[in-house]
């Protein structure tokens, strides 16, 4: 930024003038929100700092669009209302004066560091004294309505992206319920042409075997060299999804050859499944399917409990049915502990696994999620570039 001059770092090539310091009151008029409760049910949205609440009768502004800025609460999540629209009283709204755009008002909006101008030790707050007071530098009206229009479409593939991935993740959701079967059933509610036969069911000690687990914290851990891989329990309740890919994931590393010398005939395989044995919720037995390896050294980590196959099942379905809920569920009265949740190798044993003979079926079921997971995970990269973008112009096409 160029307070100094008076102009952005990065600017549109027509424009020249020099931005021109203004009080924040001198583009929009801050208005407060009211209480809606004696208003009847109707079209009209109410916002609250959360976004929208419900619809009622009535509107505060019938044909200004204005941005909302919490007054109480969340303050520093400002957003656009489309009118008309009603605000309750933890929720300014601040309508554009004449000759401001809409969208440049937005902008600058999201460039404060609102949580600075909070006036509270307790629940944070912003007066319409703060908001006013704010010095901001402006451009004249078609530049302004330039630089929205710019950032208005940055916007727009934002929230197409975000819709596709929200649509997607709820998909998935949807998908592992009902493409494994219900506790007591033995056939799912959706499931591929071709295939009638009643799946198999199985307690978890029949069809699998305990590796063993070394115990180093993060501490005794490397991110930069180290001879084998480490499967952490904390990578698998936050950041692994059902199957890791150890070949294209970033794995913490183990350094001291004494310890991958004593836990050698455990060292894991493709198929293997790691589950954490420890959360501080109800996530304990998440857990992923090692896939992807390709020669390394892979060992699983403190709090985790990893298991092989007595048998060949298809590549991710293990890592997908065993995060279902239909599997899951068993888990959860058998859980102990009050601040930290844990559950043990034993009790696990006796948990029923089901699964289709077919190891087809199974291949088109864990086919089916991983590509699922892959168009998740486009959009999911595609939002976060979009956000970093819009950060960074946010930052230099701004004085």
């Amino acid at each position: 930024m160029t307070k100094e001059n008076g102009k952005p770092q990065i600017r549109f090539a027509k424009f020249k003038d020099t931005w021109e310091q203004r009080k924040l009151v001198e583009l929009v008029d801050v208005c407060s929100g009211r209480d809606y409760k004696h208003l009847s049910e109707g079209t009209i949205p109410v916002y609250g700092t959360g976004g929208y609440m419900l619809s009622v009768n009535d509107a505060l502004s019938y044909d200004r669009d204005a941005i909302g800025i919490g007054r109480k609460g969340t303050i520093d999540r400002p957003y656009v209302l489309k009118a008309p629209f009603w605000t309750v009283d933890t929720l300014f709204y601040a309508v554009p004066r004449e000759k401001v755009d809409l969208n440049f008002a937005f902008d600058i909006f999201q460039n404060i560091d609102w949580k600075k101008k909070d006036e509270s030790t307790g629940v944070p707050s912003l007066s319409k004294t703060a908001i006013n007071d704010i010095d901001v530098l402006a451009p004249k009206h078609g530049e302004q309505q330039t630089i929205g229009k710019f950032f208005a479409a940055i916007d727009h593939l934002i929230t197409l992206h975000q819709r596709k991935y929200d649509k997607l993740t709820k998909v998935k959701k949807s998908m592992l319920e009902k493409m494994f079967p219900k506790n007591g059933t033995n056939v799912p509610e959706i499931r591929f042409k071709g295939f009638t036969d009643a799946w198999e069911q199985r307690k978890l000690g029949e069809l699998f075997e305990s590796l063993q687990n070394n115990t180093l914290s993060r501490a005794d851990l490397s991110t930069e060299q180290g001879n084998a891989k480490n499967v952490h329990y904390g990578d698998i309740l936050v950041k692994y999804g059902e199957v890791l890919n150890v070949f294209e994931e970033e794995l913490p590393m183990i350094a001291d050859a004494a310890v991958i010398t004593k836990y050698k005939s455990s060292f894991l395989q493709n198929g293997d499944v790691i589950v954490a044995d420890t959360a501080e919720d109800e996530t304990v037995g998440k857990c992923t399917e090692i896939v992807g390896l390709q020669g390394e050294t892979v060992i699983s980590g403190l709090h985790t409990i990893p298991y092989r196959p007595l048998s060949k099942f298809a590549s991710g379905y293990l890592g997908y049915y065993m995060n279902s809920a239909a599997y899951h569920n068993q888990l959860l009265p058998l859980m102990q502990g009050i601040k930290v949740t844990s559950i043990s190798k034993s009790a696990m044993q006796n948990t029923d696994i089901v699964y289709p003979k077919s190891v087809d079926e199974q291949k088109q079921i864990g086919e089916y999620f991983r590509n699922l997971d892959h168009l998740i995970t486009l959009h999911q990269r595609k939002l976060e570039k979009l956000k970093i973008l819009k950060k960074a112009c946010l930052e230099k096409m701004f004085v």
